[in-house]
C-alpha cells in the first residue's frame, strides 16, 4: 500500500479518537456544577479547569490533524481518493467548528449550574439545622483539600515550566552541538586538503633541494673543467710563445752570422768581372 494512503488512514483513526474524547470532555463541562451528593465545590472548580484544558488540547489536536490531511490529500495516487479526502476534510472543518460552538455553550451551562448550586448552598447555610452544620464542615474540609490541591498544582506547574526550560536548553544545546559538529567536519575536510597540499609542497621542496644540489655539483664540475681548460690553453699558449721566441732568436742569430760573412767576401758585379778578364 502507498505510504501516503497509510498515513491518511492513520490520520483518520487519530481524528476519530480525538473527536470522541473531545465530545466527552465537552459533555462533562456541560454537566459540571450540577448539585452532587457530598458537595465537592473546590474539586469541581479544579476539574472544570482541567476539563477545559483537555478540551482545548483535543481541539488543537483536531486542528493539527486537519492540517496534516490537507497536506496529504494532493499526494494521493488517484483523483478519486483526492476528491474523497478533500470532501472528508470539509466535514472535519464543520465538525471542528461545531465543537468550538458546543464548548462555549457548555461553559455557559456550567456557569449557570454553578450559580444555581451556589444559591442552593447559600439557602442551606442560612437555613440552619443539622444539614447546614454538616454542609459547613464539609465545605471547610473541602477548602483545606482545595488549598492543598492548589499548592500541589502550583508546584507541578513550576516543575513543568522548569522542565520546559530544560528541554529548550537541551534543544539549543543539541542545535549548537550539531552546528559545532558541522564546523568541525568542515575544518577536518579543510585540514585534510591543507595536509595534502603541505605534503605535495614538502615533496616539491625536497625535489627542488635535490635539484639544487645537483645544479651546484654541475656548476662546480663545469667551472672546474672550464678552469682546467683555460689553464691548459694558457699553458699551451705560453709554450708556443716560447717556441716562437726561440725560433725567432735562432733565425735572427743565423741572419746575423750571414751578414758578418758577407762583409769579408765582396761580390763583384759581373760586368766588372768580364772587364778585368779582358
Amino acid at each position: 500500500m502507498d505510504e501516503v494512503v497509510v498515513e491518511v488512514e492513520k490520520t483518520k483513526r487519530e481524528w476519530d479518537d480525538a473527536y470522541e474524547k473531545t465530545i466527552e470532555h465537552i459533555m462533562a463541562i456541560q454537566e459540571y456544577g450540577k448539585p452532587r451528593r457530598g458537595g465537592e465545590g473546590g474539586e469541581e472548580k479544579r476539574s472544570l479547569q482541567r476539563l477545559n484544558g483537555l478540551a482545548q488540547d483535543g481541539l488543537s489536536l483536531l486542528n493539527s490533524l486537519q492540517f496534516n490531511l490537507d497536506l496529504l490529500a494532493p499526494q494521493l495516487p488517484s483523483d478519486d481518493q483526492v476528491q474523497s479526502t478533500l470532501s472528508l476534510l470539509e466535514t472535519w472543518k464543520n465538525q471542528y467548528h461545531s465543537l468550538r460552538v458546543n464548548l462555549r455553550s457548555a461553559n455557559l451551562q456550567a456557569k449557570d449550574n454553578m450559580r444555581k448550586a451556589a444559591q442552593e448552598e447559600r439557602e442551606l447555610l442560612l437555613g440552619g439545622g443539622t444539614e447546614s452544620t454538616v454542609l459547613r464542615r464539609k465545605r471547610q474540609a473541602n477548602a483545606g483539600v482545595t488549598s492543598n490541591a492548589e499548592s500541589i498544582t502550583e508546584s507541578l506547574r513550576r516543575t513543568r515550566q522548569l522542565m520546559v526550560q530544560e528541554v529548550e536548553r537541551s534543544t539549543n544545546t543539541l542545535v549548537t552541538f550539531d552546528e559545532s559538529t558541522g564546523v568541525l567536519k568542515q575544518a577536518e575536510s579543510e585540514y585534510k586538503g591543507h595536509r595534502s597540499l603541505l605534503s605535495r609542497t614538502r615533496n616539491l621542496l625536497s625535489t627542488m633541494q635535490r635539484q639544487d644540489v645537483i645544479d651546484r655539483i654541475i656548476l662546480i664540475v663545469g667551472f672546474s673543467l672550464f678552469v682546467l681548460a683555460v689553464a691548459y690553453v694558457v699553458s699551451k699558449r705560453i709554450g708556443i710563445l716560447k717556441l716562437q721566441r726561440m725560433a725567432t732568436a735562432a733565425i735572427k742569430s743565423q741572419l746575423a752570422g750571414k751578414a758578418a760573412n758577407g762583409v769579408g767576401d765582396v761580390v763583384m758585379p759581373p760586368q766588372q768581372r768580364m772587364h778585368d778578364e779582358l
